[in-house]
């Protein structure tokens, strides 16, 4: 948590956030990540400085308990000192322990937001989805949060101007709007009549921007001309067997004495690598989040 301190910006963990997107669907399936289509309502996880400090936060978490399936599990929600937003203590259940930094106390609208990570460090757990090391695991957290339905919550909770700053999450607020861009153009969701910070509705604008760049990558008949005119060069530097593509292209060559050539690149929806022949107008369908891709090879 980012109290007072710099807010780090841009998108350094960004090939983590997507492996994290990939990883959902493999272990949940297309089917199941379907059913979170709708995200949590600003209604049903608003917090107002009149309501009881623990009925409330009861209330909020039994909402993302509900959002996130987890029939099962009940919340038992304190308060303390401490440097990190929360904590939770995954156990088998049915009960799970949750402090939350004592800040909350006084920014209560913030507390949905601290709930829905640690809610869905719970979902992971359960689910036996983890990542090698804190900040592997913590990215996946965050990233499942958004793309389930609930992140929108902790992007919202970021704000920063020159005299103080808060965000949650070990996400930047750029990532956590790209990942809330990556859900919405999935669901066709509008998330940005959500945001109560200035700062939020902008990270998810630029957030929006990076994800609508992965559907214009080549061989994507939806890639601009500069791309499609390397996209060609790297294509005839392949066929002549010379060295493939280069390492910052999203896109890669098999070499054609392992048979007809191929590209391979991700699914701009999932990021699951899609291997295709080159042979012109191709249509793909990926196997993983079903998405059709219109390509010309």
């Amino acid at each position: 948590m980012a109290n007072g301190g710099p807010v780090e910006h841009g998108y350094a963990h960004l090939d983590t956030v997507r492996e994290a997107v990939t990883a959902l669907y493999r272990r949940l399936s297309y089917d199941t990540v379907r059913t979170f289509a709708t995200s949590v309502a600003p209604a049903d996880v608003a917090f107002c400085d009149t309501d009881d400090l623990y009925l409330g936060t009861q209330r909020v978490a039994h909402e993302l308990v509900r959002h996130f399936r987890l029939p099962d599990a009940r919340m038992i929600v304190t308060f303390r000192e401490m440097t990190h937003a929360a904590n939770v203590e995954l156990t088998s259940g049915p009960e799970y322990f949750v402090e939350l930094n004592d800040r909350f106390r006084t920014h209560r609208r913030d507390i949905g937001a601290a709930l829905a990570h640690e809610i869905m460090h719970v979902y992971l757990h359960r689910l036996d989805l983890a990542f090698a090391g804190t900040r592997g695991n913590e990215i996946l957290t965050d990233t499942a949060t958004t793309y389930l339905g609930a992140g929108w919550l902790l992007l919202d909770a970021y704000r920063e101007d020159g005299a103080s700053s808060q965000k949650l999450g070990y996400l930047t607020p750029e990532e956590f709007g790209y990942v809330l861009a990556k859900r919405s153009l999935v669901f066709g969701e509008d998330p940005s009549t959500w945001f109560t910070s200035a700062q939020a509705y902008t990270a998810y604008t630029k957030g929006l921007a990076r994800a609508r760049r992965d559907e214009q990558q080549p061989p994507l008949t939806a890639a601009g001309w500069a791309g499609r005119r390397r996209y060609a060069r790297d294509r005839r530097h392949a066929q002549d067997q010379a060295p493939a593509a280069a390492p910052d292209t999203p896109y890669s060559f098999t070499p054609q004495e392992r048979g007809p050539l191929r590209v391979s690149f991700p699914c701009p929806t999932c990021h699951q690598r899609i291997r295709v022949p080159v042979r012109g107008r191709v249509r793909a369908r990926c196997g993983l989040c079903r998405t059709v891709l219109e390509c010309d090879t």
